[in-house]
């Protein structure tokens, strides 16, 4: 044997060896939804095919184990259960290219029911394909493949979000400085449901992000935490916002309370020069006042055992 020979074939079975410990998600249920799957002629394939279509890409993977209704009955967590939807199939133009190209939008809810209750989590894929010729024929092929990479891709961003799910907060926290953004983005998520401080500064970040879902999906993974450091920012948010996403704002600020909340939620209750958003801020604050009450042991009756 050729001497260096010998280190690629030690090197192969090293990668073969940590392919083969790479944990499996159980996914107990898979289901399809949405209008797009139903009917779509321009597909042409029924809810039937597409299911198929997506659960051998699931096992081609080899993350998944897809488990058969008589499995026996697993331990706590369970297993997860998979629900796509296609948002669009389509054919688009793009700026300076002679040829149009189908695109197919994907989008893949896996949740899990554990003794804490229910995890959630959302992934998105798109496929795109050149459209050769512009017979039917070569249009339905162009969104077939174009479905199919769609489908690789929420599976393979599903496998990352699940294994950033089974990972300790300190390997999360080393994994926001990943250089690939799917890595960054599935911990920060995992860390902010765990409500560890570390996510805090890049959600506050997110929240200056150009795209409002970006950032209302930051604006209420920093709710859930509690997070008052995020207030300034918060507050940064209600100047010159479309009136819908400041009310919005408002109401999350009073969600997250705290001395510096409740003087901004007085000073806009009082006197904002739009009707609508000062009618938020005197909500958000009467539920704040609230919630000052019934946290007192006045309010939790003289009979209820102190933590």
């Amino acid at each position: 044997m050729k001497s260096g020979l010998l280190p690629f074939l030690v090197a192969l079975l090293l990668l073969g060896a940590c392919r083969s410990r790479e944990p499996r998600f159980p996914v107990e249920h898979v289901s399809l939804k949405g209008a797009t799957v139903i009917d779509n002629g321009l597909l042409g394939w029924s809810a039937s095919d597409i299911q198929v279509l997506f659960t051998d890409v699931l096992r081609d993977s080899r993350r998944f184990e897809l488990l058969s209704e008589d499995a026996p009955e697993p331990r706590d967590p369970g297993p997860w259960s998979f629900t796509l939807e296609l948002p669009f199939t389509r054919e688009a133009l793009k700026d300076g290219s002679a040829y149009s190209f189908a695109e197919v939008g994907a989008t893949l809810l896996m949740e899990r029911r554990s003794g804490e209750g229910t995890q959630r989590y959302q992934v998105v894929g798109l496929g795109e394909v050149r459209v050769e010729s512009k017979d039917a024929e070569a249009r339905r092929k162009a969104l077939r493949e174009a479905l199919r990479r769609g489908l690789a891709q929420v599976v393979d961003a599903a496998g990352l979000q699940l294994a950033a799910v089974g990972r300790p907060d300190a390997a999360l926290v080393m994994e926001l400085q990943s250089p690939d953004e799917r890595v960054r983005e599935f911990a920060l998520r995992v860390l902010a449901e765990r409500r560890n401080p570390a996510a805090a500064p890049l959600l506050i970040r997110q929240l200056q992000d150009e795209d409002l879902q970006v950032a209302r999906q930051a604006m209420g993974a920093l709710v859930e935490m509690k997070e008052r450091s995020a207030v300034p920012a918060l507050i940064d948010l209600v100047k010159e916002r479309d009136l819908g996403f400041m009310q919005e704002v408002v109401f999350a600020i009073g969600e997250i309370g705290g001395a510096e909340a409740e003087a901004y939620l007085f000073t806009v209750a009082q006197g904002h020069d739009q009707p609508d958003v000062q009618a938020a801020a005197q909500q958000a604050l009467d539920t704040l006042y609230a919630a000052h009450k019934l946290a007192t042991p006045e309010a939790r009756g003289t009979d209820r055992a102190e933590h």
